[in-house]
């Protein structure tokens, strides 16, 4: 199928998933809509993977791009059921919102080990060098706090501070601009503070932007 047929049929789901919005016929409408964009869902997914998370698809996760789709289809189909995109650009925004969320979720997974070392540049104190991080309650803590950052915070800190991404190539990432992934950024060290100030000897310096 060309991307413009491809457009046109997607267009053609949005269209009946409006007409029957909030009906039990929208899933299979759903589920068709996800069917026909299917190969340009797996494009984005390799798009994505190759350029800004390559690591991701060495050992030990060795991540695929079927994996990717999966998951993404799997995010969607739940998304779908309380956003309804309207047209094609929205929808395949959504998708791309919900893929670099999956992402951005399995490196954190795969950095949890060393989180606590990456943690010494903001505002969470690092701790004492060891061979291996221990789950200790304050790792926990930590853990817990990015876990509740808001969406935009959790991002954009999982992708500088977590994955050492620079933050113009963060914004590239997210679609938006460098000071925006610096506001979200500073947000995210504040709120990191705010409820992990018992664990840090002195606030580190915010740089305004």
């Amino acid at each position: 199928m060309t991307e413009d047929r491809t457009t046109v049929v997607v267009q053609q789901y949005l269209n009946d998933l409006a007409a029957v919005h909030g009906q039990t016929s929208a899933q299979p409408i759903i589920g068709a809509l996800l069917g026909r964009s299917a190969k340009r869902l797996h494009l984005l997914c390799a798009t994505m993977l190759l350029r800004s998370y390559p690591r991701l698809m060495r050992a030990p996760l060795n991540l695929q791009t079927d994996e990717m789709l999966s998951a993404v289809v799997e995010r969607l189909l739940k998304a779908m059921r309380e956003v309804h995109p309207t047209t094609v650009r929205q929808f395949f925004a959504l998708a791309n919102q919900h893929l670099r969320w999956e992402l951005n979720d399995v490196a954190r997974r795969l950095d949890n080990r060393a989180l606590m070392v990456e943690l010494h540049e903001s505002a969470v104190p690092a701790p004492a060098a060891s061979t291996e991080p221990q789950a200790t309650p304050n790792f926990h803590r930590m853990l817990e706090a990015i876990e509740g950052l808001p969406d935009d915070e959790r991002e954009v800190f999982s992708l500088v501070r977590i994955q050492a991404m620079a933050q113009t190539e963060a914004a590239e990432v997210l679609g938006v601009s460098v000071k925006t992934v610096q506001r979200r950024l500073n947000r995210s060290l504040v709120l990191l503070a705010t409820k992990l100030g018992d664990l840090q000897p002195a606030a580190a310096p915010v740089v305004q932007g």
